[in-house]
Formats: structure tokens, sequence, C-alpha cells
């Protein structure tokens, strides 16, 4: 069941709102989630040069053979581990989170929580 248009346009109310005030650095760099129904996304970005540094998604072949779909929770810790293993290759210990307009609940949780545990700091 898709979304509907009003769904979409609050979601991005709510990104927009949050990017006022949370911007990546080169020391910090802004820890970008996006969820599909299929599929989860996040990127390392630094917002200054406006360069994605790291990045890790259920499309990664290390994600893909170890789960069955990209949408569900086991999938969402996965790239939580895979983002905060490339952050740390990088040498990149903090991170300001943007959960990209979407509730805190669920994979976008499930993702932040597997981060933090692999060592990554918000």
């Amino acid at each position: 069941m898709g979304k509907t248009a009003e769904e979409k346009i609050a979601r991005l109310r709510r990104h927009r709102r949050v990017r006022k005030k949370v911007s990546g650095t080169p020391v910090r760099p802004r820890l970008s989630i996006f969820r599909s129904t299929n599929h989860i996304y996040a990127q390392l970005i630094d917002d200054t040069k406006g360069v994605t540094i790291a990045s890790a998604s259920t499309l990664d072949p290390e994600v893909k053979s170890q789960i069955s779909t990209g949408g569900n929770i086991d999938a969402a810790k996965k790239v939580g581990d895979l983002i905060a293993k490339r952050a740390s290759e990088k040498k990149i210990g903090q991170v300001v989170f943007d959960r990209g307009g979407f509730l805190y609940h669920g994979r976008v949780k499930a993702l932040a929580d597997a981060a933090r545990e692999a060592g990554l700091k918000f």
C-alpha cells in the first residue's frame, strides 16, 4: 500500500525542518537515512563540501547476501553495522543524525541503535 500525497508532503516538511538545524562537517558528518518500502539507505555526508563520505544500503552485496528482504528491522540493523564500520575505516567517530523526516521508530531506530552499538557516537 503506497503513501498518500499528504503523507509524502508531511515527511518532506519534517525533513526540511530538521535540515535547517542539522548540518554535517568533515569532523562530524551527517548520517542521513532514507527508507523505502523494500530497502533502507544510509549516507555520511559532509555538507560543507557537499560530498558523500561513505554509504551503505540493503543493496550492498555484503548486506544483500545476509538478508532475505531489505524492508525489515533485521536488514536495517545490518545496514547500521555496515555504515558504522565504513565510518571507522574513514576515522569518523561522531556524527549528527538526520532521520530524513521519518519517525524515530522501527527500521530507523534499529539502524541508529545498530550504528551506536558498532561504535558511532551521535
